[in-house]
């Protein structure tokens, strides 16, 4: 990615400046951090018109919608630790007409993102296709960076997961075994750290409700799904101020707010900031970490820009 600007190798190299530093392993007070998906360049015309199959030949709302957020975001005080954006980056699949438009004009109006404000990128099923290769795998990590990984902040653990590995990775086998594996040495390594709080993030949500719900296009199957959730819990605390197993996980991919709840451990599903497909606004979710809860909110981008964080997240964070 050379010449690209500060932001950008940040992003697609993945040296979030302040958070890979050995003391961001300590807890050091409550902070907060935005989560966002689906900017989705290209699918509020596709919807619009009725075909989703293709690639969407205009974005110009969902380009003015990101610069929104991103301005909205560059605001806030206290300033978010950093922002990820839970995947579907654009609408274009791999190898279709529009992808590599839609992708520079993302980029563009993500530079305008405070210098200080990481981004933090998840793939998503637009990103990767819906049966992903070892082809559109390597093409998202030359684009955005690595499609798993892990960082800490302020003495959280968060790990950003492929989540269409398992959804179908049946187009990629060993890709799917090695994030599996790097998976369990993670959650493995979580239950022995001084972690304070663990986060996933990820595209597909778990489920959209409850964890019992039927499979269907936005939830993962329930064999998959009741797996992540027994290791999610599994990965329990064994010092003192470790809380236990996961505590929530972050996605995207519905274009609705929705989500629930199981053994302590959150389902946050959280709408578009691009096309939405229910009756919420387009927007991006709020989330404040203290030393005993993770509590988050949707806000509308029309919402954060002319007020901010509501007030009594605010008064959590002083």
């Amino acid at each position: 990615m050379a010449g690209e600007d500060d932001i950008f190798l940040r992003a697609t190299q993945r040296t979030y400046k302040g958070l890979t530093q050995d003391e961001e392993r300590e807890w050091r007070g409550p902070f907060c951090f935005i989560q966002a998906a689906d900017p989705q360049l290209g699918l509020m015309k596709a919807w619009r018109v009725g075909d989703c199959d293709g690639g969407g030949d205009e974005w110009t709302e969902e380009v003015r919608l990101t610069q929104q957020a991103v301005r909205a975001v560059n605001e806030l005080r206290p300033r978010p630790r950093f922002v990820a954006l839970c995947g579907d980056l654009i609408h274009a699949m791999p190898d279709s007409p529009f992808r590599e438009e839609q992708e520079k004009d993302l980029k563009e109006a993500l530079r305008l993102t405070d210098p200080d404000i990481p981004l933090v990128f998840v793939s998503g099923n637009h990103d990767l296709g819906n049966t992903p290769t070892p082809a559109t795998v390597e093409q998202f990590r030359r684009t955005w960076g690595d499609d798993y990984f892990s960082f800490w902040v302020g003495g959280v653990l968060c790990l950003v997961l492929n989540s269409q590995l398992f959804f179908d990775a049946s187009g990629c086998p060993q890709l799917a075994e090695a994030h599996d594996a790097w998976l369990e040495r993670q959650l493995q390594s979580a239950a022995h750290s001084t972690a304070r709080h663990v986060l996933v993030f990820q595209h597909i949500p778990l489920y959209l409700r409850t964890p019992d719900e039927d499979d269907e296009y936005f939830n993962l199957q329930r064999v998959q799904r009741a797996s992540l959730l027994r290791r999610f819990h599994q990965a329990g605390a064994v010092k003192a101020l470790t809380v236990s197993g996961v505590k929530a996980v972050f996605s995207g991919h519905y274009h609705r707010n929705a989500g629930g709840s199981h053994g302590g451990l959150d389902m946050v599903v959280s709408s578009a900031i691009g096309c939405q497909l229910g009756d919420d606004p387009h927007g991006v979710r709020v989330v404040v970490v203290t030393a005993d809860e993770i509590i988050h909110r949707y806000h509308s981008l029309e919402q954060l820009s002319e007020r901010g964080i509501d007030e009594d997240l605010k008064k959590l964070l002083a």
